[in-house]
């Protein structure tokens, strides 16, 4: 889409949310001060003609300066989203300052009916009507004035309250809008998190508590004006009622509130969390005790989660059977050497599974088991077949393949992909006494990954036919682990993997003497 069209468009957009928004504020504004206010002023108190026409240049009067002064506000809320839709070619600050206006929107509608819409009314109303009544214009107790502030406040918190959902649904186009234009132009991907939101815990609060105790609070000034010729003792009689029913009515909405409040955050946040773990790869299904459409929205999410595990599951079949083939392909070189990786990954996961470690380290521990020889791919063949002793040289040669192997395997895209499994492909031949290569690290200083298959790979080493001698027995392989633990082996990993085949051994030859 060109640039032409695509500002038409925005354009256009811009015109269709504007005049919604109008539409929007006038059906309130209608509802809220022609029907509500003007429906308590006139059935509740008993004034003139001349009055009501006086009262009526009062209205105009407050309202022209209401306009005014609320236009001049709505024009710089809606000035940044304008700016958005109506630029050729929008910088991602444009954009992104549009989006984010458009986040607040329903947050400003409640401040335009609140601030400039309610005082723009009221102080001019309110200031004109003194004024007359000072003159003898107009003649009724100034408490109705006071009582008049009062009932307008409420009146435009319910119409704010309707603003504000109504601005909700309005802007959504925007949203959508903006997300396309960001995406088209600047490849990039709005995300709301961190804008201004505004969470469900004050929205339900607020507008529950508006829709619960509004109408009684404007009934109970009514009645205040339309009682307002009873004598005092009577009055205060009706005050100490009115206001154990407000109080009752108020702690009753609030319960109500908060209760409502929590039955809806409850499941959001328990799905919330479900979706964190799935982020840091944990894919956990969440429990269904829901008998609502929250039910409907946890059923979904488990069907996702259990569609990832699958897939999840197929990759890591994919991945090792790929690590599989790389071992495979690798020790074909050497008839001597085959199947050599894999058995140093076997004991290599047993260690793992020996010292309690997760499934996902263990599954690590394989991955880098498998392809811990794969430098030896760059090894010429006259070296690594050689039946004979090597030369240094060529000894120099063989002591390269940890980190030539390191170095094929940091060229896999994604980078991180296997990542993990460097420690292990570079450090299988670090000696826990500082003695081995190719960095000479001792101790801890050793990864984890290459103090597990330095064991292993050297029982298996120990024990294998090669073709200059034969395979040493098992026992003696043994042996020569649980001496070396400290010096050339982690001593740990070396006692359990040699308590552990010692233990085989011993149940195997109970098993064959019965």
């Amino acid at each position: 889409m060109d640039t032409d069209s695509t500002r038409l468009q925005g354009v256009a957009l811009y015109y269709a949310f504007r005049n919604k928004l109008v539409r929007n504020y006038i059906f309130g504004s209608l509802f809220a001060v022609w029907i509500v206010g003007s429906a308590l002023v006139l059935t509740t108190i008993s004034i003139s003609p001349q009055e009501i026409k006086r009262l009526a240049i009062i209205f105009a009067c407050s309202m022209a300066v209401m306009v005014a002064v609320e236009s001049w506000v709505f024009t710089r809320h809606v000035r940044p989203i304008r700016q958005g839709l109506f630029c050729r070619t929008c910088t991602v600050q444009t954009i992104e300052t549009a989006y984010r206006q458009a986040h607040k929107l329903p947050q400003l509608a409640v401040f335009r009916i609140l601030v400039p819409h309610f005082l723009g009314l009221a102080i001019p109303a309110a200031g004109l009507t003194l004024w007359q009544m000072s003159r003898g214009l107009l003649h009724f107790p100034p408490i109705y004035v006071a009582a008049a502030v009062a009932g307008a406040f409420l009146v435009a918190s319910m119409h704010a309250m309707i603003e504000f959902f109504l601005t909700t649904a309005t802007v959504r186009p925007l949203m959508e809008e903006f997300h396309r234009l960001a995406q088209e132009t600047h490849r990039i991907e709005l995300n709301p998190e961190g804008h201004v939101v505004l969470s469900i815990r004050p929205k339900f609060l607020l507008s529950a508590m508006l829709i619960g105790t509004s109408p009684l609070l404007l009934f109970t000034l009514a009645a205040q004006i339309r009682l307002g010729n009873l004598n005092e003792e009577m009055m205060t009689g009706y005050w100490g009622w009115a206001g154990l029913i407000l109080l009752v009515d108020i702690i009753f909405t609030y319960t109500g509130a908060r209760l409502l409040t929590h039955e809806v955050e409850r499941p959001i946040s328990h799905l919330y969390d479900a979706m964190n773990h799935v982020k840091d790869g944990r894919l956990k299904t969440v429990q269904n005790v829901y008998s609502d459409e929250f039910s409907r929205l946890a059923t979904g999410f488990n069907m996702m989660v259990r569609a990832l595990q699958s897939r999840e599951a197929q990759t890591r079949a994919m991945l090792d059977s790929y690590f599989v083939t790389l071992a495979v392909a690798l020790d074909a070189r050497d008839a001597y050497t085959a199947g050599h990786s894999l058995r140093v990954a076997e004991y290599s996961e047993l260690i793992g599974r020996l010292s309690r470690m997760t499934e996902e380290d263990i599954n690590v521990i394989r991955q880098s088991a498998l392809l811990h020889d794969i430098g030896k791919i760059g090894i010429r063949d006259t070296v690594l077949l050689k039946e004979g002793r090597l030369t240094e040289e060529e000894f120099d040669q063989i002591k390269a393949h940890p980190v030539l192997g390191e170095t094929i395997l940091k060229q896999i895209e994604p980078k991180d992909a296997l990542a993990p499994l460097l420690p292990g492909v570079r450090s299988h031949h670090e000696r826990y006494d500082g003695k081995g290569y190719p960095d000479g690290l001792a101790g801890d200083d050793i990864p984890l990954l290459g103090r597990i298959i330095a064991v292993a790979d050297a029982f298996d080493a120990m024990t294998s036919d090669r073709p200059y001698r034969k395979g040493m027995d098992v026992a003696k392989a043994l042996s020569i682990l649980e001496e070396g633990g400290g010096t050339q082996w982690d001593p740990e990993y070396a006692r359990i993997f040699v308590d552990y085949m010692r233990n085989q051994r011993l149940e195997k030859a109970a098993g064959d003497d019965t």
